[in-house]
């Protein structure tokens, strides 16, 4: 009896796991399964949870203020990343949108840029349609997989306004595709599934951004409308909004950490890694740390080399720009003064020194710092030092001579 109990108990297991073999669970199901139960949400809370450990990441500082701005900035990554992933997230019927702007900074977001973005399949076709208008400097790349998905950003394709055909009123179309196209044409990958576009002022009160609209081409009217929302898409969509939180503030926590071992200097950041993080192919970067005390400056001299464009700004520690709002935390090629023999001295500090190109510390002791050129012909070290604050005044105050 024993031994035909356990063959009947065998011959059960074995009818059931052929039944749920034959039931097996799609991923539509499962999806739908984790948003009825409250599973997806409740691993999205959890992760942004975790995400609060890169405030605690080696070399991040712990007092109040930064801690304050921490958190406020995991909230502007989480926000992002909700409209990126859950809002606009539907390659079929694209969206061109900012995730970053004047409140939602990451990766030292540059003051004079307009970023745009929109999630792209690179199975499919795209058509840009636009007018170049008077901004200084614009720029279409495609790239990689996204943020949320946590492995960076690395690039598909690339291409430079000045390479573009315009008509005599500054109107152009733009092809993306994986298959060259005849004419404006931005590569990409099976692999692509985002695009950020780069509109750089010069001087933003006198320039008017581009005008600029995505549309999926090459397949039939009913496929270029969204898709109504399905459980995977939401899922997917919380998932990926809520590691953009946890892993970009992660990877920026580190990199500020390696700053502070130049801090006060500007030495050139790595080009690949930059690339891979999203980075124009095209910008030359100098990213490191500073830190002053009430009495100091940071003088930063250097001569431009023959580019297209430079800027200077300042950060917190997290990488956000400071607010370039209401505070001049920043200059670029157009606004700076320079010197009589070409070169350029910026003047980070406290206080106003009453010389030119001061750099607005906005409140913070500390934090991180980026200088860019823009196709350059070279690429010169900016030289810095720091000096006490009094003898700026002092400078200042000197009598010109005879």
């Amino acid at each position: 009896m024993r031994k035909f109990a356990i063959k009947l108990l065998a011959g059960f297991r074995r009818l059931l796991l052929l039944v749920r073999k034959l039931r097996a669970r799609t991923p539509d199901d499962i999806a739908a399964e984790r948003v009825v139960s409250g599973r997806a949400w409740d691993e999205f809370c959890d992760t942004l949870k975790a995400a609060g450990a890169s405030l605690n990441f080696p070399g991040a500082p712990q007092d109040a203020f930064n801690q304050a701005e921490g958190y406020r900035y995991l909230s502007r990554l989480a926000r992002g990343g909700l409209m990126a992933f859950v809002e606009h997230a539907d390659p079929k019927a694209p969206v061109l949108h900012r995730v970053a702007n004047e409140t939602v900074k990451l990766g030292a977001d540059n003051p004079d840029n307009h970023y745009q973005t929109a999630a792209i399949n690179g199975d499919y076709e795209y058509r840009i349609s636009g007018c170049r208008n008077t901004v200084s400097h614009l720029t279409f790349g495609t790239h990689a997989g996204d943020y949320g998905q946590g492995g960076g950003l690395p690039p598909t394709g690339h291409i430079d306004a000045t390479e573009i055909e315009l008509d005599a009123e500054g109107r152009f179309e733009l092809a993306l595709s994986q298959q060259p196209r005849p004419g404006n044409w931005l590569p990409m990958t099976s692999e692509t599934g985002t695009l950020i576009v780069r509109q750089t002022f010069a001087d933003r009160d006198r320039e008017t951004p581009a005008e600029l609209t995505i549309e999926r081409i090459n397949c039939a009217a009913q496929d270029k409308r969204p898709t109504p929302l399905t459980p995977q898409q939401l899922d997917a969509g919380l998932k990926s909004a809520s590691l953009l939180a946890a892993g970009a503030s992660l990877m920026f926590a580190k990199w500020a950490r390696d700053f502070q071992r130049h801090s006060n200097a500007l030495p050139r950041f790595d080009q690949d890694v930059s690339n891979a993080a999203g980075g124009d192919p095209n910008i030359a970067y100098y990213h490191s740390h500073w830190a002053l005390a009430e009495d100091e400056a940071l003088l930063i001299e250097v001569v431009p080399p023959d580019c297209e464009y430079w800027n200077f700004q300042l950060n917190n520690y997290w990488m956000e720009s400071l607010d370039y709002r209401h505070h001049r935390i920043h200059t670029n090629k157009h606004l700076a003064n320079l010197e009589d023999d070409g070169s350029i001295r910026l003047v980070v500090a406290h206080q106003d020194p009453g010389l030119a190109n001061w750099i607005e510390t906005a409140g913070h002791r500390s934090g991180t710092m980026c200088f860019r050129w823009v196709q350059a012909a070279a690429h010169p070290q900016p030289a810095t030092r720091v000096v006490r604050f009094s003898d700026l005044a002092a400078r200042r105050q000197a009598p010109s001579p005879p």
